[in-house]
């Protein structure tokens, strides 16, 4: 273990219920080592620094939380039922963002593992779980984890988590976790008494991480090995990387370079993904490093969830009034990705985003949900519950169907009411200081700046705040004309090749109204072209439109092949869209038409 700031520091061994102090070798670099031949799976251990005993900051697992011993792991007694697999890559992706401890009522990994059937036959083919390093309290979102290598005790121990993994691989679903490495928590972390060489300059969240000052080698080891420690001890498909503009570092090697080697590295011949959050919009993340890229897989996309939450609620407070959610905006999503490349973003009163030519559609990650966007409604609304019915339809066909890698949040696929709300469990001075921040931040939307208003945000620390945004199973029944809804858009979506090979270049877009545009899937066999006509205004009736997107493959007419006004998900039927009489595209819905010979 690194220690160089102590002046003593000893292991102790729990033996039996009776402490016992083990002296360390010093080595070279502040490093501190002891070999104990009978610290087995299952024994509990401390630090003694400079006095007091305090947990090990590489602990993979703490039983009694962030105050506890920490307790010794033997990655390898776990007995793997799924074979290893070849790996995973972004084409072909639908992923589910899950929480688990709101993913089922038990907020247990073994309750997440009885629901993984039914991702898989909604058409799930990856779930990414947000952070579950450990962290102090009854609750949280992960975000605030000190103790980067120990799966909280929460959701179970550590084989419970690589038993979640195993059965997730047997049913053929891949697994990916979200990971935090732009700060550590502001409760319950012991880094700073071991070196505070750990820490530099600070970021919105707290102190940042030291990957370029004095002695940051042994903190760029630290958490490059921690992003191999859980591909190989776990045998995860990848990561998502957490808020990486936090993530400063000015080496030769930028470290997340450095965490995509070793993790890579740890996957060895299985193909990884690793997917970066990233505000600025920087895709230099996802080129190569033989460009001067950083390597990655994935970019989540904000700019496409600004563009259609607009479009369904026309709400266009703080952070979303760059946006008008207009048919242009989609039209270059699909084409493009990112909508802002450079271009100044007023909000920010600054320009936002790098070019994205060249890049595959399938690293751009869109969502009309995640955990994020919900809890910043205020009210952790679900997107469906503040639209129309027609247009929530109509915009989650777009989002899964047009080019780029579609993230669902967890219960998103049957309609689940449950909203989802910011919540973190703290000592009461701890809490009471999260809530006032929080509400500070909210308060950037007009609408939740007000007394009023403020009053009305649920307390991070309550409880309650969390049992509201646990799912109810009883839905996935129940609300069964939306979970037809995504069943089937996932289902074409990966079975019919305009959807499941889009390259840069193979998809084209024409605005037809105001409200209204159409995206034409080319191919190189005419019976695999689509297109899909989506209309968020009132119903469009033309007699032709001057537009040769809108025209069909030589010798063909175009056939409805799905509607969203189906009978099946809640719809009230589609009129004949284009023959004779031209065209008539209800209002509020979106079709996919398929090519016929004539």
């Amino acid at each position: 273990m690194w220690a160089p700031a102590p002046e003593t520091v000893s292991l102790v061994i729990d033996r039996n219920g009776q402490p016992h102090d083990v002296g360390l070798e010093t080595q070279p670099g502040g490093y501190r080592a002891a070999f104990v031949g009978d610290a087995a799976s299952g024994t509990r251990y401390w630090y003694r620094v400079n006095g007091d005993l305090l947990p090990d900051p590489a602990s993979r697992y703490q039983p009694d939380g962030p105050f506890g011993a920490s307790e010794v792991v033997d990655p390898g007694r776990y007995v793997w039922k799924a074979a290893r697999s070849a790996g995973v890559s972004m084409r072909g992706q639908v992923i589910s963002e899950i929480h688990v401890g709101t993913f089922t009522p038990e907020g247990t990994w073994a309750s997440a593992a009885s629901k993984l059937p039914l991702l898989a036959r909604t058409g799930i083919t990856m779930v990414e779980v947000m952070p579950v390093a450990e962290f102090p309290g009854r609750f949280g979102w992960g975000y605030d984890g000190v103790f980067p290598f120990a799966p909280t005790r929460l959701y179970g121990t550590p084989d419970d988590f690589r038993a979640f993994v195993d059965t997730a691989h047997e049913l053929g679903l891949a697994v990916i976790l979200d990971v935090v490495y732009n700060h550590l928590g502001p409760d319950g972390c012991v880094f700073g008494r071991y070196s505070r060489d750990y820490f530099a300059r600070s970021n919105e969240w707290g102190e940042g991480l030291n990957f370029d000052g004095p002695a940051a080698g042994p903190v760029r080891e630290y958490f490059s090995s921690n992003a191999a420690h859980w591909i190989d001890e776990y045998r995860l498909d990848g990561l998502r990387l957490d808020a990486t503009q936090a993530m400063h570092d000015e080496s030769d090697e930028h470290i997340i370079v450095l965490i995509m080697r070793r993790a890579r590295d740890a996957a060895a011949d299985r193909r990884i993904v690793l997917i970066a959050e990233n505000e600025p919009q920087d895709v230099r993340l996802v080129r190569p490093c033989e460009e001067g890229g950083y390597g990655l897989d994935g970019l989540w996309n904000d700019d496409f969830h600004h563009s259609a939450v607009v479009a369904m609620t026309g709400r266009r407070e703080a952070y979303f009034s760059d946006h008008h959610g207009a048919p242009q905006e989609f039209v270059s999503a699909a084409k493009y990705g990112y909508l802002f490349q450079g271009q100044r973003y007023a909000w920010q009163k600054q320009a936002r985003g790098t070019r994205a030519d060249g890049l595959d559609p399938a690293v751009f990650v869109n969502f009309i949900e995640n955990h994020d966007q919900l809890a910043n409604t205020g009210d952790g609304s679900r997107t469906h519950a503040s639209t129309t019915p027609g247009r929530y339809r109509a915009v989650s066909a777009l989002f899964i169907l047009m080019p780029g890698t579609p993230l669902l949040f967890q219960g998103q696929e049957f309609g689940a009411s449950a909203p989802f709300l910011f919540f973190a469990d703290h000592r009461a001075e701890l809490a009471e200081a999260v809530q006032k921040g929080r509400a500070e931040f909210l308060s950037q939307f007009p609408s939740l700046a007000s007394v009023e208003m403020q009053r009305q945000l649920p307390p991070p620390h309550d409880s309650r705040t969390v049992d509201r945004a646990t799912l109810d199973w009883r839905e996935y029944d129940a609300h069964a004309h939306h979970r037809r809804l995504y069943e089937d858009l996932i289902a074409m979506r990966r079975t019919e090749r305009a959807f499941t090979e889009p390259h840069a270049g193979d998809v084209d877009g024409a605005v037809l109204a105001p409200e209204a545009f159409a995206l034409h899937y080319f191919s190189d066999r005419p019976g695999d072209e689509r297109l899909l006509c989506v209309n968020l205004g009132s119903d469009l009736i033309a007699g032709s439109f001057p537009e040769p997107l809108l025209a069909p493959p030589d010798g063909h007419v175009w056939q409805v092949r799905w509607s969203s006004e189906d009978p099946r998900y809640g719809g009230t039927g589609t009129p004949a869209v284009t023959g004779d009489h031209g065209w008539r595209i209800r209002a509020h819905s979106a079709v996919v038409l398929k090519p016929v010979e004539k």
